[in-house]
């Protein structure tokens, strides 16, 4: 408001935070408690893990990778497709496109066999979606919750801005639990990004399917989700009930949907890839060890950020110090902090070699985030830290398109939050390694004893880092300074840059000067 006198601009501020405080809440005591199915052992999933636990496996889970995205989409669909006795799902956002009604059709179906469904939403990504949520929540085998929602009575862009501690704080669990036999974790929300449908976008990510006592302690977390006072039923959201009319328009367009999508690439593989195949044929080749659950409370949203007794990082983070000669991290958000970076200096001085692939400011899709990393590169690389950012030219167009001077129309990012240590412990989840999963928000994710598992994705770090990242060093300058330095392949050639590569002056601007912010500990 230029020329604005100053405390008209103060009253509208003033107003504009009233507006924002105003947001309400209906009443939720109502809400009705439920818990997860215990009497499962003779669904199939549950004769699936009895005929092939192995006998020296008595008490351990079996688990199966899904790097893949079109495998992560069929796990998910032909376990619905499976169920017997109940689906309990909760996601930080369930987007509303390709990948989002295909599995909604599923739960859908299952629901129709009499299968209870339980949905739990961040409400981060539902605004505007409460009638259709609403509709798929109408089904009588159907209840859909949505985990700190926003007030309905003022907008949610305002009350985000003016909501820090309570609306900027969001749960970001991922998991999907299928009759308390057989769940999937890790870094996937649900949408076309994620499952590798969207052209325009491919996300490295990757899941965990897990049969057996790792199913069982994922559904006592979400039940603590599901019966939490943040929890609300979309009934209690909305003023009035979706009517008779909207429900069948519904139910009809999301048939009409799958049924013109029978040829698309997702239905396909759900009806004849191996994978489908093997878990209808009871035949999947599991991987069996010991592992264990880790979740953040859901009072961890409403308790002081410096509680740590409400912090999952607190657990998880003793089986990176107990590492004795190689740590591994993928995170997409890598934002370690000057502790981090001390920890991971101790690691060095005890001679664990310690190789950290996160975004480049060209892969990421969150800018600020890597301002916040951008900070420690030099501390890092000094402390011995092999640190690699992802590449993000990879489709024959794209490096065409850069190689004209133009902004490549594929953008690839990594999305993957695993850790491995010695090949012999894996970390796979949703929590990433920056101030908002460790501190804000709430995460989930399993520690699997596993040296085929953690020996594979270290095997697949060591072979193919070198194509789809840059690995940074530092150099002096001849000034008494040093310079950070990209080394990687473009189109099969070596190349180094000397500055974050495929990014312009301007980007790299906006990012510096977001290093100045003091917001480290909300990125």
């Amino acid at each position: 408001m230029p020329g604005t006198n100053p405390l008209i601009r103060t009253f509208v501020l003033l107003a504009l935070l009233a507006l924002g405080g105003c947001a309400v809440l209906p009443e939720n005591s109502e809400r009705t408690a439920s818990q997860h199915y215990t009497d499962t052992d003779d669904t199939a999933l549950g004769q699936l893990v009895e005929e092939r636990l192995p006998a020296h496996a008595r008490g351990q889970s079996g688990y199966l990778l899904l790097p893949d995205g079109l495998d992560a989409f069929v796990a998910r669909a032909v376990l619905a497709q499976r169920a017997e006795r109940s689906i309990d799902t909760q996601y930080y956002m369930w987007h509303d496109d390709e990948v989002g009604n295909l599995l909604a059709y599923q739960l859908l179906m299952a629901a129709d066999r009499g299968v209870r469904v339980r949905l739990l939403l961040d409400d981060i990504d539902e605004g505007g979606r409460d009638i259709d949520i609403a509709v798929f929540d109408s089904h009588p085998s159907i209840e859909v919750r949505i985990f700190n929602p926003f007030g309905r009575n003022t907008g949610r862009t305002l009350q985000y801005v003016t909501g820090f501690g309570k609306q900027t704080r969001r749960a970001h669990n991922k998991s999907y639990t299928v009759d308390n036999q057989a769940t999937i974790l890790g870094g996937r929300n649900i949408g076309d990004e994620y499952f590798s449908a969207d052209p325009n976008l491919a996300f490295a990510d990757l899941d965990v399917l897990a049969i057996g006592p790792v199913a069982q302690q994922v559904s006592r977390s979400f039940d603590e989700y599901w019966n939490s006072a943040l929890s609300y039923p979309i009934s209690t959201l909305l003023e009035a009930p979706p009517s008779e009319a909207d429900i069948q328009q519904f139910r009809q367009e999301v048939t009409d949907f799958t049924a013109a999508e029978k040829d698309a690439a997702y239905l396909q593989r759900l009806a004849n890839s191996d994978l489908s195949n093997s878990i209808r044929n009871k035949s999947v080749e599991f991987i069996w060890g010991d592992g264990r659950v880790y979740a953040d409370l859901p009072e961890k949203l409403v308790e002081s950020t410096g509680d740590r007794d409400y912090q999952m990082w607190t657990e998880v983070k003793p089986y990176m110090a107990a590492a004795q000669r190689e740590l591994i991290i993928l995170s997409p958000y890598f934002v370690p902090g000057k502790s981090g970076v001390e920890f991971l200096k101790q690691l060095r001085a005890r001679g664990v070699r310690v190789r950290i692939l996160t975004n480049s400011l060209a892969s990421t899709d969150v800018g600020i985030v890597h301002a916040g990393y951008s900070r420690y590169r030099k501390d890092l690389l000094h402390a011995g830290v092999e640190l690699y950012e992802l590449n993000k030219i990879t489709g024959k167009e794209e490096r065409r398109d850069w190689s004209k001077g133009k902004i490549g129309r594929a953008k690839s990012s990594l999305h993957a939050k695993s850790f491995t240590v010695d090949r012999e412990t894996v970390f796979i989840g949703s929590l990433n390694l920056d101030p908002r999963s460790v501190v804000q928000n709430t995460e989930i994710g399993v520690v699997m004893d596993s040296p085929e598992i953690a020996g594979r994705i270290s095997n697949d770090f060591d072979q193919r880092i070198d194509e789809v990242a840059f690995r940074l060093t530092l150099e002096e300058t001849g000034q008494g300074g040093e310079q950070l330095r990209w080394h990687g392949m473009v189109q099969g050639e070596p190349v180094t840059f000397s500055a974050d590569p495929y990014t312009s002056f301007w980007r790299r601007f906006g990012i510096g000067f977001m290093r100045l912010l003091p917001i480290e500990s909300q990125i």
